[in-house]
């Protein structure tokens, strides 16, 4: 494959656009007005999401305001306890209060899925610009490793390479994020071989502009709109990733409350304190959907 910009340079400038075609509109045209165009179109279902996910990220940015209990001490004579007004989401096995746990573990889950999730953007993104942009054998390469990637489960692939690491919530976090790595190599990489064939972009070589400055003020940006919208459906994704690890014991060690763990320690009390897994579940659920809806809206903006 031709390297793109030494093409380009040796095209002669009458196939290329007139210097004010520079500022042309990023590739997929719009006649919409400005301020409609980049707004999240309105419904209930996506104020729910918005409502849910902002109520997730206050729990992890301020704990303590919204519980008194401590999430890692047990309380005497509390054991397995309902839900009631006093433990609105009952107690566990060492009288310790569900609610709390579930609140201070929404920071582990919550900020390994974003690093999760920033690990694999950057390196995804250098990656599928370089083999998007490049091309030949550097682009060949790269796929060739991303399609490996690609071809291991995501479970198996993280495992390998948490037990390489070790356990915790940072090493969880890594093993995540290298899983989605390829994923997002693969979307930067179509999406700038788009963006490289669009008209501005030919007349920006056209006009004298070198590999870097055209690759930095036009390529690039005007790749990016579907990979963030991508990014926040992955951090889903890696919510799940991470309390899977975390219910097979390979996440943060207990007491730590991440949702995993809380999970893991309710199984065996299923039957006779239904909420010690149902609560922890049923909040994994709710903010991983809540995350999928907002990223498919984000989509929408691009469209």
């Amino acid at each position: 494959m031709t390297n793109f910009y030494t093409a380009d340079l040796h095209r002669p400038l009458e196939h290329a656009e007139a210097p004010e075609s520079l500022s042309a509109p990023p590739t997929r045209e719009d006649s919409r007005p400005l301020a409609r165009r980049f707004s999240l179109p309105f419904r209930p279902s996506l104020l729910l999401a918005i409502v849910i996910l902002t109520v997730a990220v206050l729990w992890a940015l301020f704990p303590g305001v919204f519980t008194g209990y401590n999430p890692v001490e047990g309380l005497p004579g509390l054991h397995l306890k309902a839900p009631s007004a006093a433990h609105i989401l009952g107690t566990d096995a060492l009288g310790r209060d569900l609610y709390s746990r579930i609140v201070y573990g929404s920071i582990h889950s919550l900020s390994g899925a974003l690093a999760a999730v920033g690990i694999a953007l950057v390196i995804g993104t250098v990656l599928g610009v370089l083999a998007g942009s490049l091309g030949g054998r550097i682009e060949t390469v790269i796929m060739r490793i991303v399609d490996v990637m690609l071809s291991i489960p995501d479970l198996l692939l993280s495992l390998s390479i948490i037990v390489l690491l070790g356990f915790g919530t940072v090493n969880a976090a890594i093993a995540v994020g290298c899983t989605l790595i390829a994923k997002f190599a693969r979307l930067v990489r179509s999406e700038v071989v788009t963006v490289r064939r669009s008209d501005y972009v030919e007349a920006a070589f056209g006009s004298g502009g070198t590999f870097l400055r055209v690759l930095w003020r036009h390529i690039i940006p005007n790749s990016l709109t579907s990979v963030i919208a991508f990014a926040a459906l992955q951090s889903g994704w890696a919510i799940l990733q991470l309390s899977t690890l975390g219910f097979l014991g390979y996440g943060a060690p207990p007491p730590t409350p991440e949702w995993g763990l809380l999970i893991a320690e309710g199984r065996n009390y299923i039957a006779t304190a239904w909420w010690l897994t149902t609560a922890p579940g049923l909040v994994v659920v709710l903010v991983v959907i809540s995350i999928n809806r907002i990223s498919r809206s984000i989509a929408e903006i691009g469209r």
